[in-house]
């Protein structure tokens, strides 16, 4: 058993249909704990910069576009093994192939528009919440 750390964030689909809350608790319920979390509207140059590693890829630009379209709210959460178990409650990126009772099943309304993003590693965990929190943010 590892406690660590993961970057949550709901997307645009999701804060415009006012569930986020319904989100958290999902987070909560699967044993994962809120210990920074704000809500933030994204320049152009903020979602290019956190997804630098797809730039090369057909859908960076539509991507980019997507995650400025509204408010996002972004989270870090602590938990045993909480990489992995994020991506559990998540569900599969498509929420076609997503397990029933996961977000993305639940929640999503397309591939693009699948409502979260977690980290995928430690090591983009460490590089997400570093790029979106201050230390002093972080209260766990």
């Amino acid at each position: 058993m590892t406690i660590e750390r993961t970057l949550s964030i709901i997307k645009p689909d999701a804060t415009e249909r006012n569930i986020t809350g319904l989100i958290v608790a999902r987070l909560e319920g699967a044993g994962l704990r809120v210990v920074a979390q704000k809500r933030v509207w994204w320049k152009k140059k903020q979602a290019e910069e956190f997804y630098e590693m797809h730039k090369k890829r057909d859908f960076f630009d539509e991507l980019v576009q997507f995650m400025i379209s509204g408010p996002i709210v972004v989270q870090v959460l602590e938990g045993e093994d909480a990489i992995k178990r994020n991506r559990l409650v998540m569900g599969a990126t498509n929420p076609v192939d997503a397990d029933p009772g996961t977000i993305r099943k639940d929640f999503a309304v397309n591939l693009q528009r699948n409502s979260v993003h977690g980290s995928d590693s430690p090591e983009s965990a460490k590089r997400e919440i570093d790029l979106l929190f201050k230390k002093s943010e972080i209260v766990g």
